[in-house]
C-alpha cells in the first residue's frame, strides 16, 4: 500500500464517507462501486469491491488527477479532500 493511503484501502464505504464527506459521484456495477470526490485541489476516484470471501466491499483502489485529467498524487489528493473533525 503507498504511503498516505492508510484509512482508505480497505475501507468500506461508510468509512469513505465518514473522512471525506458525501461523494460526488456514486456508481455501482454488478458487484463492484464507484466513489468520486472533488475538489479545487484534485478528483478521488476509490473503487470498491467484495472480497472473494464474501462481505462487505472495500477499496481496493485509488486513482486522482486534477480537472484537465493530468495525474496528481494519490496521497496529496486523499489528504486535500479528507474532511478534517
Amino acid at each position: 500500500m503507498a504511503p498516505g493511503l492508510e484509512g482508505v484501502i480497505g475501507a468500506d464505504g461508510d468509512a469513505l464517507v465518514r473522512q471525506f464527506g458525501a461523494p460526488r459521484l456514486d456508481i455501482k456495477e454488478e458487484d463492484a462501486r464507484k466513489l468520486q470526490w472533488s475538489g479545487t485541489a484534485c478528483i478521488l476516484d476509490v473503487y470498491l469491491y467484495p472480497p472473494q470471501a464474501g462481505g462487505r466491499p472495500t477499496a481496493t483502489y485509488v486513482d486522482a488527477r486534477r480537472g484537465d485529467g493530468r495525474e496528481v498524487d494519490r496521497a496529496a489528493c486523499v489528504a486535500a479532500l479528507r474532511q478534517r473533525p
